[in-house]
C-alpha cells in the first residue's frame, strides 16, 4: 500500500490518523501510519507535554497535529473575542433553554471546585502562539481544519521541513488551499465525522483530485476498511484521513458511555448539527441534537459563542452518563456515517493490520476482475 506521498513522509501505509487521544496518535505511528493530534481544546502546557510524549512514544517515526483555524466566526472581523466579551453576547434565553433541557434530563450541577477544560481559540492571532511552539517539535505536518492557513504558518512549514494541509469540502475549498501555498488537500465528504460539508466522499475526492494535480489529496469521509482505502487511491488520492474509526480502539480516550453508543449505532445515527461548535459537525444523535434541531427551541449560536454557552453542560452531562439515564440520552460526541461498521473494540495495531489485508484482498479480486 504505497504512494509517492507515502514514501516522501517515511510511511508504510498512507493512513493518516486524526484523533484527540495521543495514545491513538503515537499507535498509528509506530504501526506504519501518520497520526495527526487534534490540539484543539489543550493549553499550551498540556500540549507541550502531550507533543513530548508523543515524541518519546514513536522515537523517528513521523506523526502531526491538527488546528482550528475558521477564517470565519462571531468576532473574526475585530480578531475573536475574550472571554467575558463571548460572555455579554449569549442571550439570555439561550441560557434559560439549556438550563432547563439539562433540569428535564435530571443531569446535576458540576462540584465546585471542578475545572473545566480550555476552551479552544479561534483566530489565526490568538493561535499563533500555539503554532509557533508546535514547530518546535519534530512533527512532518500540520493541517489546518475549516479555513486556509495563514501566510506565516506556510513560510514556517517551508523552513521546518513540515508539509502543512488543510481541510476541503469543495472544490473552491481547494483550490483556496493551493492558492495560499498548501502541500497537500485532505478532501472530506459529507460522510465525515465533525466539521464537513455536503458533498459525498465518492464525488468530491476525484474531483479535487483533477483541480489541485499536482498537490496530493487525501480522501476522507467514510473511511474505515482496506475497501474504502483502495477506493480512495482508485479515485486519485495518495492516501486516506481516517478519523471517526480509532474512537472505539482500545487505545481511545472516549468517554464509556459514548463508545458503547458508538458500538451500537447504524450508519443511520449520526446527524450534521451545530449544537456543539456552532458549526456543522456530524456528531452521534441523541437527545441533545434532537433539542437544539427543534425548530421551536433557540437555534445554536455562532462559533465560538455556542462552545462557550455548552461548555460546562457538556462537562455535568459527561459526569454522569454511566449513571443517570437522563445524562446518557443526550451524551454525543463526534462520529462519522462509518460508525456503523464500528462494531467491536479492537486495537490500533489490529484495526491496522485488517486494513493492509483487506487491501491486499481488494487488490488480489481487482487483478482477477483485470485478468477475466
Amino acid at each position: 500500500m504505497r504512494s509517492k506521498l507515502a514514501e516522501d513522509l517515511g510511511l508504510d501505509m498512507p493512513v493518516f490518523a486524526f484523533t484527540h487521544c495521543r495514545d491513538v496518535a503515537a499507535a498509528v505511528s509506530k504501526a506504519g501510519g501518520l497520526g495527526v493530534l487534534g490540539v484543539a481544546g489543550h493549553s499550551k502546557k498540556n500540549l507541550q507535554s502531550e507533543l513530548e510524549w508523543i515524541k518519546n512514544e514513536v522515537g523517528d517515526k513521523p506523526f502531526g497535529v491538527d488546528l482550528l483555524l475558521p477564517s470565519k466566526f462571531a468576532g473574526s472581523d475585530k480578531g475573536g473575542f475574550d472571554g467575558e466579551e463571548m460572555d455579554s453576547r449569549i442571550p439570555e434565553e439561550h441560557r434559560l433553554f439549556l438550563d432547563d433541557l439539562l433540569k428535564q434530563h435530571d443531569v446535576p450541577p458540576l462540584p465546585e471546585d471542578t475545572k473545566l477544560q480550555p476552551e479552544f481559540a479561534v483566530g489565526y492571532e490568538k493561535q499563533r502562539d500555539i503554532i509557533e511552539m508546535v514547530f518546535e517539535h519534530p512533527i512532518s505536518l500540520i493541517a489546518s481544519a475549516l479555513g486556509p492557513p495563514p501566510p506565516w504558518m506556510i513560510e514556517m512549514g517551508k523552513e521546518k521541513n513540515v508539509k502543512v494541509a488543510a481541510l476541503a469540502g469543495t472544490v473552491e475549498h481547494a483550490r483556496r488551499h493551493v492558492e495560499a501555498g498548501v502541500d497537500i488537500v485532505v478532501a472530506q465528504g459529507y460522510e465525515a465525522g465533525g466539521h464537513t460539508g455536503q458533498v459525498s466522499t465518492m464525488v468530491l475526492v476525484p474531483e479535487v483530485v483533477d483541480a489541485v494535480d499536482p498537490i496530493p489529496v487525501l480522501a476522507a469521509g467514510g473511511i474505515g476498511s482496506g475497501r474504502q482505502i483502495t477506493a480512495s487511491l482508485a479515485l486519485g488520492a495518495q492516501g486516506v484521513w481516517m478519523g471517526s474509526a480509532w474512537l472505539t480502539t482500545e487505545e481511545a480516550e472516549t468517554h464509556p458511555v459514548v463508545k458503547e453508543k458508538f458500538l451500537e449505532a447504524s450508519s443511520s445515527d449520526t446527524i450534521r448539527c451545530r449544537s456543539l461548535t456552532g458549526k456543522p459537525a456530524r456528531q452521534l444523535r441523541s437527545a441533545w441534537t434532537d433539542a437544539w434541531n427543534d425548530p421551536s427551541n433557540p437555534e445554536p449560536l455562532p462559533m465560538p459563542l455556542q462552545p462557550r454557552l455548552v461548555r460546562e453542560a457538556r462537562a455535568r452531562i459527561a459526569r454522569t452518563s454511566h449513571k443517570s439515564p437522563g445524562a446518557r440520552q443526550l451524551d454525543n460526541y463526534f462520529v462519522g456515517q462509518i460508525v456503523g461498521s464500528m462494531n467491536h473494540v479492537k486495537s490500533v495495531r489490529t484495526l491496522m493490520e485488517e486494513l493492509a489485508q483487506e487491501y491486499v484482498d481488494t487488490m488480489a479480486r481487482l487483478d482477477e476482475l483485470a485478468e477475466g
